[in-house]
């Protein structure tokens, strides 16, 4: 549904990006000033990121601005912030004033379905040789298997590594070149180093016969290059270049180095396929980008699909256009994923499927995502003390922003997720299954010092709204200690906590509590009540807050609601038989 002018929170924290470099500054988001430079926020939660980002909306521009919007397949819906602006011909124009040095840009954008071409790119009323090719190709994804699902996945990422170095002040200009339209979600500009020399002793996959232009299937000798570094003790250099795989590599006891994400390009939809691997894995510093145009779930077009063995690192990837960033099964114990962006992935970004144990998922990006963006999904066994923790996730386009679907021991701390769409929340906990067999949640779950930005969603199938973050007793009743603490919660389109049976038998909930919150701007209600059970809250903290404090409707069983000190600003209750509107 079309949703009222979402609240102005007054500081938007939407893309934090926590001193990479002291030298680079953010741009200003979510603010009424045009995308200038701002001093850096006091980060608490999110990822560091090597770039700074404005939003289209936030910009100069001549353009149409769209949103905000809520409703599911609008361009608006799917964006961050829930607003973009739209560019209907060539005189139309975004331009974005620099908070810092750059020379690369990446925008979020969309085009027409059934179309591709340029967009011209200007510095200070000077149009660039190289413009910025886009295409349709990889959005208006449908997938009719998922129930209440429309067309989605409009938006895409296009990048360019511009021929100069911008400053702090210059003016960045985007148009509609060979495109009849271009709608601008969001522009990163980030300042990329130049290709380091080789490691001292390393292998490179030149001297193995690789094609450096990605005209010739690079495979074998990337696999003789992975050989000889492991023979020698040493690693594999990937040096500048496009380089096509088109078979999946095995790697093990191996290190693979690139020059960058930006310099050292793979180009493969499949490039790790493995049911085992005896471990020490370190891959770092290049850019994966597939071709994946569809959903197809049996088909492993992921980046890692399985194990990558013990004592893993996965560390400053670039993940694009694949259907799963990760999908990792068997042994990954103590697996290292850090400093990685995941963008445009037709379902998960990153999915722990089970046996995970002590598996550090921390300090990555994701935007753009087709389903959960970070899923920790205890099949076959349960994951057991791994965690989330200090990421950025940014308009998952289906499903949820961070999702537990059982599991012992887990952790999800520090994170910031803004900006979900259909039939998923910021955060859910849930002994939903899927499939079997399923290790429901147990022991202690830390949901801690996380920051929700507009998250939550109309579920389509039901036709209620799903809070900002969810405790879901889908299969099975939740029987594990959930501590819920220091949560930020703004400009909640509906509820903020959830508390819920979704498959409609009424399992209850319990051993959750809640403490510490402060919530700013609520659609609906704080508390959302659905099913059976209880929960205990402290220093619950709310402004402005739309219909009421508590919604205690639950199909079957009573639900208590126990408040103990601190609360304030949601001591009403909204009556049972109608639905609250935002």
């Amino acid at each position: 549904m079309p949703s009222p002018e979402l609240p102005d929170t007054g500081r938007d924290p939407r893309w934090r990006r926590r001193a990479v470099t002291a030298a680079v500054a953010l741009l200003a988001a979510g603010t009424t000033a045009p995308a200038t430079a701002a001093a850096e926020p006091d980060a608490r939660a999110g990822a560091q990121t090597p770039f700074t980002s404005g939003e289209a909306e936030d910009a100069e521009t001549n353009g149409t601005v769209l949103g905000p919007d809520l409703t599911q397949g609008s361009l608006a819906s799917e964006a961050s912030g829930r607003r973009a602006v739209t560019l209907d011909g060539p005189d139309r124009y975004v331009e974005f004033t620099l908070g810092a040095d750059a020379n690369a840009l990446t925008v979020s954008g969309n085009v027409p379905d059934g179309t591709e071409g340029t967009v011209t790119v200007s510095v200070n009323g000077e149009r660039l040789d190289t413009p910025l090719r886009v295409t349709s190709e990889y959005s208006y994804l449908d997938t009719p298997d998922i129930e209440g699902s429309t067309t989605h996945h409009l938006f895409d990422h296009a990048r360019l590594l511009l021929d100069r170095d911008l400053h702090a002040g210059d003016v960045v200009r985007l148009q509609p070149g060979t495109v009849p339209s271009y709608t601008v979600d969001v522009a990163d500009f980030e300042q990329v180093a130049p290709a380091p020399e080789a490691p001292q002793g390393s292998v490179s996959v030149l001297d193995t016969g690789a094609d450096p232009t990605g005209a010739e299937d690079s495979a074998a000798a990337f696999t003789a290059a992975i050989e000889q570094a492991r023979a020698a003790g040493t690693e594999v250099w990937v040096p500048e270049g496009r380089f096509r795989i088109d078979s999946p590599l095995a790697v093990e006891q191996v290190s693979i180095i690139g020059a960058g994400p930006w310099r050292s390009v793979l180009l493969s939809s499949h490039l790790i396929d493995q049911t085992e691997s005896a471990g020490g894995v370190r891959l770092r510093d290049f850019a994966v980008l597939g071709d994946v145009t569809d959903r197809v779930d049996d088909s492993p077009d992921n980046f890692a699909t399985g194990s990558l063995g013990a004592g893993s690192e996965v560390t400053g990837l670039w993940l694009q256009h694949l259907k799963v960033g990760m999908w990792l099964t068997g042994n990954n114990d103590d697996l290292l994923v850090e400093g990685n962006r995941i963008l445009d992935t037709t379902a998960d970004g990153i999915n722990l499927n089970g046996s995970a144990r002590g598996v550090r998922v921390r300090n990555n990006f994701l935007r753009n995502t087709g389903d959960d963006s970070l899923a920790m999904w205890s099949l076959h066994a349960p994951d057991t003390g791994s965690s989330f923790t200090g990421n950025t996730v940014i308009a998952p386009n289906l499903a949820n922003g961070i999702a537990v679907y059982g599991g012992t021991d887990l952790q999800v701390r520090d994170n910031l997720v803004a900006d979900t769409n259909a039939l998923g929340s910021g955060i859910a906990i849930s002994n939903q299954a899927f499939a079997a067999p399923f290790f429901p949640l147990s022991g202690t779950i830390e949901v801690t010092g996380n920051e929700l930005v507009r998250t939550g969603a109309m579920n389509p199938n039901r036709q209620h709204p799903m809070g900002a973050l969810r405790v879901d007793a889908y299969d099975s009743p939740i029987e594990a200690e959930v501590r819920i603490a220091g949560t930020t919660a703004t400009g909640s389109p509906y509820s903020v906590f959830e508390f819920s049976s979704g498959g409609g038998q009424g399992h209850e909930v319990r051993g959750v509590t809640v403490e510490g919150a402060e919530l700013r701007g609520v659609g609906t209600v704080v508390v959302q009540a659905e099913t059976g059970g209880a929960a205990r809250f402290e220093q619950v903290t709310a402004e402005s807050v739309g219909a009421a404090g508590v919604y205690n409707c639950p199909d079957r069983g009573t639900f208590t609601v126990d408040l103990g000190a601190g609360n304030s600003g949601w001591d009403d209750i909204w009556p049972c038989g109608t639905w609250p509107e935002p």
